[in-house]
Parts: C-alpha cells; sequence; structure tokens
C-alpha cells in the first residue's frame, strides 16, 4: 500500500534479512503498521546465502566423515563418493521449507511486503520504483555483502566468495581459503570432509583469530590432525591464473596452486547509493553509526543488522530488531551485551565461546584477579563415545563471577545456551557447581569445569 494511497506506517523497515524482519515481527506483535522492503528474498543473506546453507554443507561433510571412519564403531558401510547435485538439492530443500515458513509468518501478521529495491530519500520515508513508503520512523537492514582485498577481483570462476561457493556445481580438487575467520574454516571444514585438498592462508597469528588464543590452538591441532593445511601470519600478496586454476603468492615468497581461490576476509555493509548520507545519516566506512539503542543521529532513523558496527551474527540482528521496536512501542528496553552474545563456530571440531577471553579479563580485572579452569573432553564420557576432542575453559573473576567460557570439540555449538546464561546472570563458580548435569552427556564439561573452579573437582587430573 503506497503512501499517495494516504497510508502511513509506524515504521517502514529497509531490508528483510535477520534484523529487518524481526523488527517487522516484533512491531506488528505490538500493534504497529509495518511495510518491510526486500529487493531478494526475505529472510536475506542468514537463510539464502549465509547460516543455514553452509550448516546444510557442513552435516553433509559430518555424514560423509562418518561413513568413512564408520568402521571404528563397528559399522560396515562403503563412500562412494560426493553427488554434488543432491547435496545441494538436500541444502535448497531446508532453505525453501524454511522461507516458506518465514513468508507465512510475515503474511499472517499483516505485514505489508514491498519487493524492490529501496532508497531513503528523507528521514520518514523510503521510495521503491518511484513510489514513497512513509513511516514515522524507518529502520535501516540493508545488510552486509562478501568483502575483498585491494586489487584482488573476485570473477566468480576461480576466485570466488562464499556465495558462489554455495552453489559450486563440482567439488574442486584442490582450494585455497584466502581468512581462516569463521566463514574461512567452515568451508575448509566443509571441503574436507568432500575430499578437497585445502589449505587456508591467515594474516594474523592464529585461526579464528578473536576466539580465545587456546580455542585456536585446539582447533588449529585438530586442522593438522584432519589434514587441513594453513599459513598463519601470511598475508596474501597475489594471485595468477595457471592452466589449471589460480597461484596464490604470500608476502613471505610461498606461493600455493590451487583450482580455486576461495576468498572469506569478511562482510562490508551494503550503503553505498542508498541515500543514508543525504538524509544525514552518521556513516563511517560504509557502516551506520548507532548509539546503544540502535539510534542513529538522525531521531526517525534506527539501524540494525551487518549494517551497523556490531558482531555480524543473525541471532544479533534477531536482538537488535527486536529491540528497536520495542523502544518505538514506548517499552522499556536494555542495550545489548554483545559480550554477552553466544559465538560459533560451525566446523568440526566445533568453537563456542560467551564473554572474556582469557586475556580480554586479565587485560580488564588484571592477571592476579583472573581465575580459570581448562576442562579436558578427555574426561567426559560422552565425548569419548563420539570420539571428539577439545576442552571447556572458564574464565572467573576469583571470587566473583564468570566472565567467560570457552568451547572446542563436537557439537559444543548445542552448548553454548546454558554458558550464555551463566555468564549473563554473573553466575558464581560455585553456584553453578550446584547444578547437577545428566550423564552421559557433554553439558557435564560444564558442570565439572564449574566444579573444579568451586574448588572441588569431580573428574579433573592435576
Amino acid at each position: 500500500m503506497a503512501n499517495d494511497a494516504g497510508a502511513v506506517f509506524d515504521v517502514v523497515i529497509l531490508g528483510g534479512g535477520s534484523g529487518g524482519y524481526a523488527c517487522a515481527l516484533r512491531a506488528a506483535e505490538l500493534g504497529m503498521r509495518v511495510a518491510l522492503i526486500e529487493k531478494g528474498k526475505l529472510g536475506g543473506t542468514c537463510l539464502h546465502q549465509g547460516c543455514i546453507p553452509t550448516k546444510a554443507l557442513l552435516h553433509a561433510g559430518e555424514v560423509a566423515d562418518q561413513t568413512r571412519e564408520s568402521a571404528q564403531f563397528g559399522v560396515k558401510s562403503v563412500f562412494e563418493g560426493i553427488d554434488i547435485a543432491a547435496v545441494h538439492k538436500y541444502k535448497d530443500g531446508v532453505v525453501s521449507r524454511l522461507f516458506k515458513g518465514l513468508t507465512g509468518l510475515i503474511a499472517s501478521r499483516g505485514i505489508t511486503v514491498v519487493e524492490g529495491d529501496g532508497r531513503l530519500v528523507s528521514p520518514t520515508a523510503v521510495e521503491v520504483g518511484g513510489v514513497r513508503y512513509e513511516g514515522r520512523h524507518v529502520v535501516l537492514a540493508t545488510g552486509s555483502v562478501p568483502k575483498s582485498l585491494p586489487g584482488l577481483q573476485i570473477d566468480g570462476n576461480r576466485i570466488i566468495s562464499s556465495e558462489h561457493a554455495l552453489v559450486l556445481d563440482r567439488v574442486p580438487a584442490s582450494a585455497v581459503i584466502l581468512g581462516g575467520g569463521v566463514i574461512g574454516v567452515e568451508f575448509a571444514s566443509a571441503w574436507k570432509s568432500f575430499g578437497v585438498d585445502v589449505t587456508i592462508v591467515e594474516a594474523l597469528p592464529h585461526l579464528v583469530p578473536v576466539e580465545d588464543e587456546s580455542s585456536s590452538k585446539l582447533l588449529e591441532r585438530a586442522f593438522r590432525k584432519r589434514g587441513i593445511k594453513f599459513e598463519l601470519g601470511s598475508r596474501f600478496s597475489g594471485v595468477e591464473y595457471t592452466d589449471a586454476g589460480v597461484r596464490v603468492s604470500l608476502e613471505n615468497g610461498k606461493q600455493v596452486e590451487a583450482e580455486l581461490l576461495l576468498v572469506a576476509v569478511g562482510r562490508g555493509p551494503v550503503s553505498a547509493g542508498l541515500g543514508y548520507e543525504e538524509a544525514g545519516v552518521a556513516m563511517d566506512r560504509g557502516y551506520v553509526l548507532v548509539d546503544e539503542y540502535c539510534q542513529t543521529n538522525v531521531p526517525t532513523i534506527s539501524a540494525v543488522g551487518d549494517l551497523i558496527p556490531t558482531l555480524q551474527l543473525a541471532h544479533v540482528g534477531f536482538g537488535e530488531g527486536i529491540l528497536v521496536a520495542e523502544r518505538l512501542a514506548g517499552l522499556r528496553v536494555a542495550p545489548i551485551d554483545y559480550a554477552g552474545v553466544p559465538r560459533v563456530t560451525y566446523c568440526d571440531p566445533e568453537v563456542a565461546s560467551v564473554g572474556l577471553t582469557q586475556a580480554q579479563a586479565v587485560e580488564r580485572y588484571g592477571s592476579d584477579k583472573v581465575a580459570l579452569i581448562d576442562y579436558n573432553l578427555g574426561g567426559n564420557g560422552k565425548s569419548q563415545i563420539l570420539k571428539t576432542a577439545g576442552s571447556v575453559k572458564v574464565v572467573s573473576v576469583k571470587d566473583g563471577p564468570v566472565v567467560g567460557i570457552h568451547m572446542v570439540g563436537a557439537r559444543m555449538g548445542e552448548l553454548v545456551a546454558e554458558a550464555q546464561l551463566i555468564y549473563n546472570w554473573e553466575a558464581l563458580p560455585s553456584e553453578v557447581a550446584q547444578l547437577i548435569h545428566p550423564h552421559p552427556s557433554q553439558s557435564e564439561a560444564i558442570g565439572e569445569a564449574h566444579l573444579a573452579l568451586a574448588g572441588k573437582p569431580l573428574h579433573v587430573h592435576d
């Protein structure tokens, strides 16, 4: 419904990804009239080119590994290879079902969905195809796209982004992955499971460099065991085509040849040419700047998701979208503690964390005020059954609350919800130690770590 028909929406949302649609759903729940503008498909990057399809690929890889390794469990099976067309059919089926559910949910809330390229044309209006949509408030949620490096041209053929990798019609024989963050290590893990010869190039000293250093080292050890190669502290200097693919050069003089180069150096905000600066919105390097309530410097404009310089995670977008909707409805809202948001890298093994790293805790509180325990999964029965290695590391303030939990191992992403509660409720190790965890389960590792930190270890060796 257009404004020239007399409609003024309570909120006009530009972008139908995680942050935008969460804001739309919550605003509609609270009785607001909502217009949601999206040029692609509702669900955005997470549903169509990110979280969901990549995890489907990772699960297919997990099944492949389990088939290869089934004999160690006494199960006879034969691995005959990867049918990539069938893998894509499975992946796309998951995405399609979720997309259908989301579109039905949006429709059921009475949200006006506008398909097309939107542009901010005033502090209270977005224009789509010559039609102006007026709102008492505008929420910017235009998300992000894969980044590259200066002079490195992604051609979609031999030099690809994560979006190209998700629809690749073959399993490459070999690949160089530029970037050892979340995107890079997840694709490295999935591709290795598919039989690809993988080399990761990371300019910083460790894989997943924003995680606790102990977690990075455990992941690197596991990747070595899996045969995933990596060059750490190595800067990319150039790439050239060869008869068989590409030759990647590093500043240290090394060269790596492969069939493909996957550029996984992060994602940048989608904001260019959308009218943000013309409307007076404060920007920095393409990001929209906001306060702790996701409010821009323009009173009628808020922004959420990958467009603002917060954690680029779908669930952060959900939280920010809900916060904005509730603030606009006049509800009392609390700023998001981004350290308290759970983070998961879904490679094999998984890396999950919440709160401060050991280094951050020492910087904030001082080394003499920080206590920690690193519980090895070797003592956890369910982890032994699964044949996974890793640890649960808990960081706390001495005689104070837990301020960080860092986990490496199979299925750790399923444990981080409890870790999130421990951190966000500022629980003491002794309080968590009183909780009885089910046996045998991997959740016991969290319980055991807190028992040890509370001074009463059970299945912990000195």
